[in-house]
C-alpha cells in the first residue's frame, strides 16, 4: 500500500536475482544476412538508452537464435525498460552507424518474465513502410551455480552430406526449457572435411549449460556446415550433465557442486490481479485548490496520480488482461449524495475494470469532476472487496494486490486491522499496520503473514524536481516486499512452483551416430 504520509523510507538494499534473456528472429526473414543484436538498457532518471551488450554476428545462417545472452539484474519492483536493435553486419566496424538498421523492439523485463513461459515476441519496427518481422525474447532466472565445467567432443564415422569431399561438422548445444523447448547456449567451431572430427575442449558454466539442474535434458545437434548457411542435418542425441559427468577421461574435466535458485520466477503461471483503491476524503483538501493532494494541474500530474502510474506500469506488466479494478473511498456520490466507501471509479459498480493503468487514470479524473470529498478514511470495505475474491481462489492459480493510495489518516483502524487478519494474507497510526518489525494483531489474532507494506510518498520527492527519478523510487519500496509476500503466501499452501524441465530419460534403442 502506498500512502501519502509521514514516515522514514525503507532503504534496505535487495538483493537482485540474475535473469538471462536469450533473443531469436524468425527464419525466413533474415536468415541470409550477416546478423546482430544490440540491447540496450534506460536509465531510471534520465531515461537515456545505454547500450548493454552485443550478441555475436550470425554469418549466413539457417539457426537465427543468437548463442550469446544477456545477463541481467532482474528487479520485481521496477520498471526495466529494454530495447533491441538489429543490424545487418558489412564491416569488422563497431560503429553502428556503418551497418544497415533492421528493426527495433521495445518491451520491460517485467513484460518478458510476466508472459507465459517467459516469452514475449515482439514486431519489429523503425523503418517507415516496411515490415520488419518479429523478434523472440525469452527470459530465465539463473541459478547461484557458480562451476564451470571443460568439455571436449569426438565424432566417428559421421554420415557424409557433401558430393565432392567429406562433411565439415560443428556442434549445437541446446538446454530444455519448462515448456518443451530449446534454448541454444553453445557452438562449436567447424572441423573441416572429415567424418571423424575432433573438437577443440571449450569451457562452459554450469549454469549456461543446464541452469545448475543436473538431470535437465540437454540436446546436441550435429551439422555439416555450408558456405551460404544451409547447413545440413546430421543427426542429434540427448543427454544431461550427470551423464555427460559420468564418462570422465583425460578429454573431460568436471567441477561439480551443488546449485540453488530463488523459485520467485517459477511461479510466474500464477496470475496476478491488480486493484487500486483511491481516498476520496476532505482531509486531502479542495482538489480547486493547488495547496490539495488531489489538484490537477495542467502541468504535472499530482500526488495520487504520480503514485498510481508509478507503481501500476510496472505491476501491469503481470496481469495479463490489463484489466483492473480500481475503487475509491470517502466521497458522496451523485445523484443523492450518500457517501461510499466502495466505490467504482468509472461509475459501473457491477463492472469496476478499467483497461489499462491509462483508464483507470482517465476514471480517476472522471470522478474527480464529480464526487464530493468527504469522510471517514475507511479502509475495511476496500480490502474486504478484495477479499471476496481473494478468498474464491485458493490453488494457488491467482494472486491478489490491492493499493491504497490515501492522505495518511485512518479512521477505522480496528475494523482494518480485523480485515487484514481475517484475510490472512495489508505520522502514526499507518504504521502500525505495517509488519515488519511487529506481526499486525486483531482481538488476540495474529495474521498469518506480513501482506502489508506502507510507504510515505513525500519522503520520495526528488528535492531537484525530478518527477521521474520520484516515481522510480516510490515504485521500487511500495513493491518490495511483494516477492517475499508472494512465496510466504505459495508456502503456506503447500502450492509448488512450475514444474522444472523434464529430467533426462536415456534412449532404449543406440543411435546410429556416435558422438
Amino acid at each position: 500500500m502506498a500512502s501519502i504520509g509521514d514516515f522514514d523510507p525503507l532503504n534496505a538494499a535487495i538483493p537482485a536475482t540474475k535473469v538471462e534473456i536469450t533473443v531469436s528472429h524468425p527464419l525466413s526473414l533474415l536468415c541470409l544476412l550477416c546478423t546482430v543484436c544490440v540491447l540496450y538498457t534506460q536509465g531510471i532518471g534520465n531515461k537515456e538508452w545505454r547500450e548493454f551488450g552485443r550478441t555475436e554476428v550470425i554469418d549466413n545462417t539457417l539457426n537465427p537464435d543468437f548463442v550469446r545472452k544477456f545477463v541481467l539484474d532482474y528487479f520485481f519492483e521496477e520498471r526495466q525498460n529494454l530495447r533491441l536493435d538489429l543490424y545487418d553486419v558489412d564491416s569488422n566496424s563497431a560503429d553502428l552507424s556503418k551497418h544497415d538498421f533492421l528493426g527495433q523492439a521495445c518491451c520491460t523485463l517485467g513484460e518478458v518474465v510476466g508472459s507465459l513461459g517467459s516469452r514475449v515476441e515482439k514486431p519489429l519496427g523503425g523503418i517507415p513502410g516496411k515490415k520488419c518481422g518479429t523478434v523472440i525474447v525469452k527470459a530465465e532466472e539463473l541459478s547461484n551455480c557458480r562451476e564451470s565445467v571443460l568439455m571436449q567432443f569426438c565424432g566417428n564415422k559421421l554420415d557424409k552430406k557433401d558430393f565432392f569431399g567429406k562433411s565439415d561438422p560443428f556442434l549445437v548445444f541446446y538446454r530444455s526449457n519448462e515448456d518443451g523447448s530449446f534454448t541454444i547456449c553453445h557452438k562449436t567451431e567447424v572441423v573441416k572435411n572429415t567424418l571423424n572430427p575432433v573438437w577443440q575442449a571449450f569451457k562452459i558454466p554450469v549454469r549456461a549449460l543446464c541452469n545448475g539442474d543436473h538431470d535437465r535434458t540437454v540436446k546436441i545437434e550435429v551439422y555439416d556446415w555450408d558456405r551460404d548457411g544451409s547447413h545440413d542435418f546430421i543427426g542429434e542425441f540427448s543427454t544431461s550433465y550427470r551423464e555427460l559427468s559420468r564418462g570422465q577421461s583425460q578429454f573431460n574435466v568436471y567441477e561439480v557442486g551443488v546449485c540453488s535458485s530463488s523459485p520467485f520466477l517459477f511461479f510466474f503461471r500464477t496470475q496476478m490481479n491488480f486493484t487500486v483503491a483511491i481516498d476520496f476524503t476532505a482531509s486531502n483538501g479542495n482538489p480547486a485548490q493547488p495547496t490539495s493532494l488531489h489538484y490537477m494541474s495542467p502541468y504535472q500530474l499530482n500526488a495520487y496520480a504520480m503514485a498510481l502510474k508509478a507503481v501500476g506500469e510496472i505491476i501491469q506488466d503481470y496481469d495479463s488482461d490489463k484489466m483492473f479494478p480500481a475503487l475509491g473511498f470517502g466521497a458522496k456520490l451523485p445523484p443523492d449524495g450518500r457517501v461510499s466507501h466502495e466505490f467504482a471509479l468509472n461509475g459501473n459498480p457491477q463492472n469496476p475494470y478499467c483497461s489499462g493503468i491509462e483508464g483507470v487514470m482517465e476514471s480517476y479524473y472522471q470522478s474527480l469532476k464529480s464526487v464530493q470529498l468527504y469522510g471517514p478514511t475507511n479502509f475495511s470495505p476496500v480490502i474486504n472487496h478484495v477479499a471476496r475474491y481473494a478468498a474464491s481462489v485458493k490453488d494457488g492459480s491467482q494472486y491478489f494486490i490491492l493499493l491504497i493510495i490515501t492522505d495518511g489518516v485512518i479512521s477505522d483502524m480496528a475494523q482494518t486491522k480485523e480485515s487484514i487478519v481475517n484475510v490472512r494474507h495489508t505520522h502514526a497510526p499507518m504504521v502500525e499496520l505495517d509488519g515488519d518489525e511487529v506481526r499486525i494483531s486483531s482481538r488476540g489474532r495474529f495474521a498469518e503473514r506480513d501482506i502489508v507494506q506502507f510507504v510515505p510518498f513525500r519522503d520520495y520527492v526528488d528535492r531537484t524536481g525530478n518527477h521521474i527519478l520520484s516515481m522510480a523510487r516510490l515504485a521500487k519500496d511500495v513493491l518490495a516486499e511483494i516477492p517475499d509476500q508472494f512465496l510466504s503466501y505459495m508456502r503456506t499452501r503447500g502450492v509448488k512452483p512450475s514444474p522444472a524441465p523434464p529430467p533426462y530419460t536415456p534412449p532404449a534403442l543406440p543411435v546410429h551416430t556416435q558422438i
